[in-house]
C-alpha cells in the first residue's frame, strides 16, 4: 500500500451532506473513509452509497457489532451487501462470523477501545492480569485471528506486539492518532502517525485532527507524510 492508502479518515459528522463535502475535499489525500455509528444512525444505510459517489475509493463501516449471534450475523450480511470494504465487530465475538461469506468485505476485530486505560478496565471488573490494555488486546487479537478476521483494531501502543502475534499480512488499524502537538480529547492511548506505522500499523484512523483543522487538506497531507516516515523506519521484511 502507498502511504495515502493507509490513511483512514473518520466521517464523524451527523448528516450526509457534510460527509459528502468532506469526501469531495479529501478524496485525493485519503485512502479509506470511515462511516461510524453517528453518521450511520443519523443518515441511514444509503449514506454509504452517497459517500462512494462523492469519491471514496474504499469504505470502512465501523459499527463494532456486538449482540446475540443471530442479530450479528444478519447485520454483518446486510453490511456486506452495502459493498463496503471493512466491517468491525468486537473481537471476543468474532467467532460468530467464522463460517460466513462476506464477499469483498474484510472483518476486523475491535480489541480494546482507545478511550480505555487500566483504571477503566479495573472498574469494569477485569482481573488484574487483563487490566493492562496490551494484555487484553493480545488476548482478543488471538481470538480474532482464530476466527479468521483479516485483522484487528488496536491503539498504536499495542501495534508492535500485535504485529508480532498476527504476522506480516494482518491488517492492524490504529485509531487514537494525533499529531505530536495534538490534544488527546477523550482518548487515553494516543500516538503520532509516524510512531504507529513504524510499530506495525497497516492503517491509521484520523478524525478530529483533520476535520477541525484550519486547512483539512494540509492536515491530511501531513498525516500521509507521517505515515511515509513511519514506513521508512520499519526494518526490511
Amino acid at each position: 500500500m502507498t502511504p495515502r492508502e493507509s490513511l483512514i479518515f473518520a466521517l464523524d459528522v451527523d448528516n450526509a451532506d457534510d460527509a459528502e463535502n468532506l469526501v469531495r475535499l479529501l478524496a485525493p489525500e485519503v485512502g479509506v473513509f470511515k462511516v461510524g455509528l453517528e453518521l450511520f444512525v443519523a443518515a441511514g444505510p444509503e449514506v454509504v452509497e452517497r459517500v462512494r459517489r462523492a469519491g471514496a475509493r474504499a469504505i470502512f463501516l465501523d459499527l463494532k457489532l456486538h449482540d446475540i449471534p443471530a442479530t450479528m450475523r444478519s447485520a454483518a450480511r446486510a453490511a456486506a451487501g452495502l459493498g463496503v470494504d471493512l466491517i468491525t465487530c468486537h473481537a471476543d465475538q468474532a467467532g460468530i462470523f467464522a463460517d460466513m461469506d462476506l464477499g469483498k468485505a474484510r472483518l476486523l476485530g475491535v480489541t480494546v477501545l482507545t478511550s480505555l486505560g487500566p483504571g477503566e478496565l479495573e472498574a469494569m471488573g477485569y482481573p488484574p492480569e487483563l487490566c493492562d490494555p496490551q494484555a487484553l488486546v493480545l488476548k482478543r487479537a488471538s481470538l480474532a485471528l482464530t476466527a479468521g478476521c483479516a485483522g484487528v483494531v488496536c491503539s498504536g501502543h499495542e501495534a508492535n506486539a500485535v504485529r508480532n502475534l498476527l504476522g506480516p499480512d494482518a491488517l492492524i488499524v490504529c485509531p487514537g492518532i494525533r499529531p505530536a502537538s495534538g490534544e488527546a480529547h477523550d482518548q487515553k492511548r494516543v500516538m503520532t502517525p509516524e510512531r504507529a506505522v513504524a510499530a506495525g500499523a497497516s492503517h491509521i484512523v484520523v478524525g478530529r485532527p483533520i476535520r477541525t483543522a484550519a486547512d483539512p487538506v494540509a492536515a491530511a497531507q501531513a498525516m500521509v507524510s507521517g505515515i511515509a516516515r513511519g514506513l521508512a523506519q520499519r526494518p526490511p521484511a
